[in-house]
């Protein structure tokens, strides 16, 4: 059942004496009351008491993949964005999904990473993952926790150079310790975290980004979340065509705003070198404020709606987003050519308001700003 996808459950019973459920009680909550391993003691309680249980029934539950997920997956692919799957599902539940959903292609090597007790076995796996290359990894969380106790950047560095990672039986805390696990081996990346269930909040809340999906598991991750959906390939949009949008108009703004300033500060600086370094302000007053608000909002409005192409474009090439990942819209060459643009078109404003009105030079304030203003 647990490879045809489908979600397993076991139920069995048990009968208690009362003595038996009093040793019970007593054992559990000095476990609970425990300050160190906590945890550790409560489920070392629990599986005490399991048994020489009584089965009654075995279900299996399917759990449909929503629609479009096959080709949202494929397009975040394509856009050069790393899909992980982190579920507390057994490892052939896992598997089954990763396949039907496409995170797994037909033609991709997978490699299942052996159970691990100690330090000594997680060495040897690791070592035969580290010479397999291009494969698609299965882990369990219980493997992974014991792998990043001993070697944390080592895992991390081979789990990243995986073309796809399904981790199994995970419990939201360690769902949370990958997300940090990744923020901290592969900066200046960002990781966004998606999620639809309570199980996924400390997941979202540990991301960069964290996307909830408002499904029938509750509300638990759309409320915790930054950003919520209603289905998972709604993601698309969401990455390749805002976040592309933001980014782009983002850099551009912030940009524009430097080049703004500086423009006047140069000229200000050039006024001053004039004359002898005097204390005066070439621009005063409501001058200095509509130049910041109403004169130049326009170009601001426009960089806010400015789109390089369109939404469906976007979407029908999802290579456009690997853009984003080489920072060209936004690096040190970028910002020395717009401050190197202000500097030149400052001192032109500037110093051809100087050189050609040098007779009417008691306009020169007018004459300047209206240069500026038309710039």
């Amino acid at each position: 059942m647990a490879r045809e996808g489908l979600r397993t459950l076991v139920v069995a019973k048990k009968v208690l004496s009362k003595e038996q459920l009093a040793d019970f009680e007593r054992e559990y909550h000095r476990a609970k009351m425990t300050v160190t391993d906590r945890m550790e003691n409560m489920a070392a309680v629990v599986r005490l008491l399991e048994n020489d249980l009584q089965l009654l029934c075995l279900t299996g539950v399917e759990d449909r993949l929503q629609d479009q997920v096959t080709t949202s997956l494929e397009l975040l692919r394509n856009a050069g964005i790393k899909i992980w799957m982190l579920t507390g599902d057994k490892m052939e539940t896992a598997i089954c999904i990763a396949k039907s959903s496409g995170l797994f292609s037909k033609t991709d090597s997978v490699h299942v990473f052996g159970h691990v007790r100690d330090r000594t076995e997680a060495h040897n796996e690791l070592n035969a993952l580290r010479k397999k290359n291009d494969v698609s990894l299965v882990i369990s969380g219980a493997s992974l926790n014991i792998c990043l106790q001993y070697y944390e950047a080592e895992v991390a560095e081979l789990v990243c150079s995986c073309k796809a990672v399904v981790s199994c039986r995970c419990s939201p805390e360690q769902k949370a310790q990958i997300v940090n696990l990744l923020k901290k081996y592969r900066h200046p990346l960002r990781v966004a975290a998606i999620g639809d269930g309570g199980n996924d909040v400390s997941m979202i809340q540990a991301a960069h980004a964290g996307i909830g999906i408002d499904a029938n598991e509750g509300k638990q991750a759309s409320l915790a979340a930054d950003f919520s959906i209603t289905q998972f390939s709604h993601i698309c949009r969401l990455l390749l065509v805002h976040g592309r949008f933001c980014y782009k108009r983002s850099c551009a703004l912030s940009q524009f705003v430097m080049h703004r300033g500086l423009i006047i500060s140069t000229m200000q600086a050039i006024f001053s070198c004039v004359f002898y370094f005097a204390s005066v302000s070439l621009y005063q007053g409501v001058l200095m404020v509509a130049y910041s608000t109403a004169y130049t909002m326009l170009p601001v409005f426009s960089l806010v709606v400015d789109r390089d192409v369109t939404a469906q474009n976007a979407l029908t090439y999802p290579e456009l987003y690997k853009e984003l990942g080489k920072g060209r819209s936004l690096s040190y060459k970028t910002f020395c050519i717009w401050v190197m643009i202000s500097i030149y078109q400052g001192s032109i404003i500037m110093y051809g308001a100087l050189y050609a009105f040098d007779e009417d030079f008691i306009h020169i304030v007018s004459i300047s700003f209206f240069g500026t203003y038309y710039n």
